[in-house]
């Protein structure tokens, strides 16, 4: 985890943090996860966190437009005792991949991508996870935005929309978790 965080800071990205991980492997654990879909590779740090918590026999899908990102993840994820065929990663834009995705198979979906693209990648786990699966979208507080009207950029507000949407659904029973930079949660009816 170590040189995953390293390589993250390296390549200037923001890995998800202890705490944050160890969310997300306790909601793979719960759910008994065997198929997750996580928007977002980065250097590995949540993939190896997720598959923590996975069955044994799990398979993560990760998706990220950055091939050198994905290269760099690839190798996190055997340097952390995880064979090849436990990673399925897919290179390109999260959008273009996500519907050729299959409908109601996923136990969780783990949502770290572009905030613009929150809103329908949202959309998409819906799509994708089966009834009793879970959604986790990191970054929710938008730096401790979120709570603040004035606050109305571009981010904050996309998060915000994100938010209240998956608050306001009938199809989904929600929790907004303040660990690291906020975790949206989301068990879909």
């Amino acid at each position: 985890m170590r040189t995953a965080r390293s390589l993250a800071q390296e390549v200037g990205l923001d890995a998800v943090t202890p705490g944050t991980g160890a969310l997300l492997r306790l909601l793979a654990a719960a759910g008994n996860a065997r198929a997750v879909v996580e928007i977002g590779t980065g250097t590995g740090v949540s993939g190896v966190w997720l598959m923590r918590g996975m069955r044994p026999d799990g398979v993560l899908t990760t998706i990220d437009l950055e091939h050198e990102h994905q290269r760099i993840a690839r190798r996190i994820f055997v340097e952390a005792g995880f064979v090849a065929g436990r990673t399925r990663i897919i290179t390109g834009r999260a959008l273009d991949v996500l519907p050729r995705l299959a409908d109601g198979v996923y136990d969780m979906v783990f949502v770290d991508a572009d905030t613009a693209e929150y809103a329908p990648c949202v959309d998409a786990a819906l799509r994708l996870l089966r009834p009793g699966g879970v959604l986790a979208v990191h970054g929710a507080l938008a730096g401790g935005r979120i709570a603040d009207p004035a606050a109305r950029d571009l981010e904050t507000v996309a998060v915000r929309e994100v938010v209240k949407a998956v608050r306001e659904s009938e199809e989904w029973i929600p929790a907004l978790l303040p660990a690291g930079a906020g975790l949206l949660t989301a068990v879909k009816r």
